[in-house]
């Protein structure tokens, strides 16, 4: 199963200069805990809550720090014509729970996220990769 077949394909974006105020409402409005940051076509990072949380709240930062100075660079990827269980296991040696597709060109196409795994590859997989991303995280520990 490719994981075109899994993926969440309709994706909002941030550019670097949304704000984080602007981002956490989309996320609150979509009830998403993630959204690509996209420059000129090209996935540039990655806008969690958790980088919200830990780099603005709890830093008592600026809701209106643009997103570039607190985003996750260095996104992992995939690519849509990829394995699900190639991709399931990407996650799960680098301790991720989402990665971000690309198609043609680079382009961003969608995000693979555990659940996705979940609904449409099984239960056990996810097990499996949720295994391997708690395993040696410091909650875990």
């Amino acid at each position: 199963m490719n994981v075109s077949e899994v993926m969440t394909a309709q994706v909002v974006t941030a550019t670097p200069r949304t704000t984080v105020r602007e981002v956490a409402q989309t996320m609150a409005r979509i009830e998403t805990g993630a959204v690509p940051v996209v420059d000129d076509g090209k996935v540039v990072g990655l806008i969690t809550d958790r980088d919200i949380v830990l780099r603005i709240v709890a830093e008592a930062g600026s809701l209106d720090t643009p997103v570039a100075e607190v985003m996750t660079e260095g996104v992992e990827t995939c690519a849509e014509d990829d394995n699900v269980a190639d991709a399931a296991a990407k996650m799960g040696s680098r301790q991720i729970r989402r990665l971000v597709v690309l198609g043609e060109g680079g382009r961003l196409c969608g995000i693979l996220s555990l659940g996705d795994i979940a609904v449409d590859y099984g239960a056990k997989a996810v097990g499996r990769t949720l295994e391997e991303i708690s395993e040696n995280s410091p909650a875990a520990q």
